[in-house]
């Protein structure tokens, strides 16, 4: 058993998400959203070093002694996965790791709306999942790649840096492939993937223009392409995917784009207040005939309006699933308000609406 183990066990038995292990301070849980501090002693350089270093394989240390960061995963059987990032920072090594649960809950489980799991059975087109990082991302993504596998018959191929959630083959074959280990990028394991058989396609991160412009071919070539985006709400997803190529190509992407974009679920995470644990509230846009003439016409700023009169397709915008959230009372006003975009929808809920600056 590695050194570090123990504090897997300790973030696992406390409900921790993550776990920050920083040289010249002692070790931080984040639990149901607040850092909490663990009692153990102040963390040195080479003590904290070498634990790390038991755990994380050899070619990954060996990019991050030339680089300065790396990303890598490490499970512990019968516990759980965990995602780590590996840093330099003023006093030392730094590392931060995010608990991947070993279950993978159900849509059903997870209480989204019904449409997300419908998602699962879309012949083909691009899906983008986005929030800020924290949001649960993963854990919805999982949760549709469950029901994929549970349902249909078909091979589903992922690419992650590292690999989070670990899907057994159930009706589908699925196979893992990690960044770094597998596959040099994102990039060379969508280009290796058109020639693999796919029918799902998992991308963990769209970080860069060769990645995006390869996911909409694959989405366009007649596959399903899932994959996630570090942007706040649906309007902003689709400015940004057509925002990252060069001016000249905006047009001809936008109109690719209103082709292959299926869906957008735009998600922020909330503590609840009733129980124990954290609930999310989605933002969904489905790409209704209508809502291709915005992407089409550059009218994304009505995407908004679009969404308010789809709710029959299963849209809803982020201040309605807040607002539901509200009214069950599993959330805070002042945490509804503080997350909300129209902030006058929320006030009234607030015994002392707060001063925001920014909105002066």
């Amino acid at each position: 058993m590695a050194q570090i183990d123990a504090f897997f066990k300790l973030m696992n038995e406390q409900g921790a998400s993550d776990l920050h292990m920083v040289a010249g301070q002692k070790p931080v849980l984040r639990i149901r959203g607040d850092m909490e501090t663990v009692k153990y002693k102040v963390l040195d350089n080479d003590t904290l070093k070498a634990m790390l270093y038991e755990i994380i394989p050899e070619e990954k240390i060996k990019v991050f002694e030339e680089t300065g960061d790396v990303d890598f995963g490490y499970e512990i059987p019968g516990l759980a996965r965990y995602r780590g990032n590996l840093f330099m920072q003023k006093n030392g090594v730094g590392a931060v790791f995010r608990e991947i649960p070993s279950t993978i809950l159900t849509c059903d489980q997870l209480k989204l709306p019904p449409v997300i799991k419908k998602l699962a059975s879309l012949p083909k087109g691009l899906v983008l999942v986005t929030g800020p990082t924290g949001s649960g991302k993963s854990t919805t993504l999982a949760a549709i790649i469950d029901e994929a596998n549970s349902t249909r018959k078909d091979h589903i191929l992922t690419i992650e840096d590292p690999i989070e959630f670990v899907h057994q083959s159930k009706k589908c074959i699925v196979n893992h492939r990690e960044v770094g280990t597998h596959t040099k990028s994102f990039s060379a394991a969508l280009r290796g993937a058109l020639r693999e058989d796919p029918d799902i396609i998992l991308v963990g991160e769209m970080r860069d223009l060769e990645t995006i412009a390869l996911a909409m071919e694959a989405a366009m070539t007649g596959h399903l392409v899932f994959g996630t985006l570090h942007t706040l709400n649906a309007a902003k997803t689709v400015d940004r995917v057509i925002e990252i190529f060069p001016a000249n190509q905006q047009a001809q992407v936008r109109s690719t784009l209103a082709d292959a974009l299926k869906a957008v679920v735009s998600q922020t995470l909330f503590k609840r207040i009733d129980v124990k644990g954290r609930c999310a509230a989605l933002e969904i846009l489905i790409c209704t005939p209508a809502v291709r003439n915005l992407i089409r016409e550059a009218k994304t700023y009505q995407i908004p309006s679009a969404m308010q009169t789809g709710k029959k397709y299963g849209m809803q915008t982020l201040d309605d699933a807040i607002l539901d959230l509200l009214k069950k009372g599993w959330i805070s006003p002042e945490d509804a308000y503080t997350n909300c975009i129209e902030k006058s929808k929320f006030a009234q809920y607030l015994s002392k609406p707060p001063t925001d600056f920014t909105e002066v």
